[in-house]
């Protein structure tokens, strides 16, 4: 293998995350990259996928016994259960399952990217110390993102290859069927609110209309995550990834309002899990009556992460300044990023 040669495993690469991660890359040129997910996808170009169960650990190994000429390992695979303990066993199998696969075969490994977030810091739970810093101490288990940093600090002692762990807050794309995607969430909510002749309402707490809160933008979270992969510097360290500005809903609330050609009205909390559950049919009528792309109503609802974002009554914000000391400046615009993943999800029909 020649010393340039640069082979990159995104793990989870049907996520929004993994998605963009591997469009990056693939842009950049001078990497090889190998998508490794569930579902499989479609191989082009310098991209390939390659279809697993992680799992299970026998799978891991047949399938990435193959790839031995892997330099890089992006994980950013995610399996959701219904509570924080249930999360840890099955999240911690996955990367222990890859990595004991990739280890053996891969003589060239250099680097392990662990996808975190701010549910190292406790942000999930409740009020916690804003700006959160990667210092920060950790908080009482179960906690995922924890055991699995812990876990490849362990691996990587005595090895060739560093770790690094990127810390975005709610991250904003466009892939649909992930039960993580906010910009969706507003997308459809308020599509369906025009569609029934509604203003725009704020579902959430009434508090967290009014905290404090940040972003990170997909496409900025990918070149984060490669440059800290790549700059030496960055080895066995852990950052926090946002796009560098603040917001609160009750100032983008309005604008978001407007962008979907609708009022803004008071906020009325309510569940969305539970009051569009039996929105699909009305769905499927908006999607012949719009020409829309035909995905189902299950591939565009994240209601429960809705739910999950707008109950936060607190602040939610970590300090990104240790990126920009390590050398990484970019920035974007946190209305102009969701107003750029609305249009790119009605030029995918997704939305009408």
């Amino acid at each position: 293998m020649n010393a340039q040669d640069k082979v990159a495993l995104v793990v989870g690469a049907q996520g929004v995350i993994g998605k963009n991660l591997i469009e990056h890359l693939a842009s950049l040129g001078d990497w090889e990259v190998i998508g490794l997910s569930r579902r499989g996808g479609e191989s082009a170009g310098r991209v390939r996928h390659v279809k697993v169960d992680l799992l299970d650990a026998e799978d891991c190994r047949v399938k990435l016994a193959e790839l031995g000429r892997v330099t890089h390992v992006f994980y950013a695979a995610y399996q959701d259960r219904p509570t924080w303990a249930e999360l840890v066993a099955p999240n911690l199998a996955m990367l222990v399952n890859v990595v004991e696969a990739i280890e053996p075969v891969a003589p060239g490994l250099r680097h392990v990217s662990l996808m975190q977030g701010y549910k190292v810091y406790g942000a999930h739970l409740g009020p916690f110390k804003t700006p959160a810093r990667e210092t920060d101490p950790e908080h009482m288990p179960p906690e995922f993102n924890v055991d699995q940093q812990r876990f490849l600090e362990q691996r990587q002692r005595g090895k060739a290859w560093t770790w690094s762990a990127i810390r975005p807050s709610v991250v904003g794309g466009v892939a649909l069927g992930n039960p993580m995607n906010l910009a969706l969430v507003l997308a459809v909510y308020a599509s369906i609110s025009k569609e029934l002749g509604l203003p725009l309402r704020f579902p959430g707490k009434p508090g967290a209309y009014h905290a404090l809160l940040e972003m990170t933008d997909a496409g900025l979270l990918a070149k984060a995550t490669v440059w800290a992969a790549t700059e030496p510097r960055c080895a066995n360290q852990a950052f926090n990834i946002n796009n560098g500005d603040l917001f609160r809903w009750s100032e983008l609330w309005p604008s978001i309002a407007r962008y979907f050609g609708l009022e803004a009205a008071p906020g009325l909390p309510m569940s969305l899990d539970v009051v569009m559950a039996d929105k699909g049919p009305l769905w499927d009528a908006m999607t012949s009556k719009h020409g829309l792309a035909g995905h189902s109503y299950q591939d565009v609802s994240s209601w429960r992460f809705g739910d999950f974002v707008f109950s936060w009554d607190y602040d939610m914000f970590a300090d990104g300044t240790k990126a920009r000391r390590f050398g990484f400046h970019e920035f974007v615009d946190t209305q102009a990023m969701f107003f750029r993943l609305f249009d790119e999800l009605r030029r995918m029909k997704a939305i009408p």
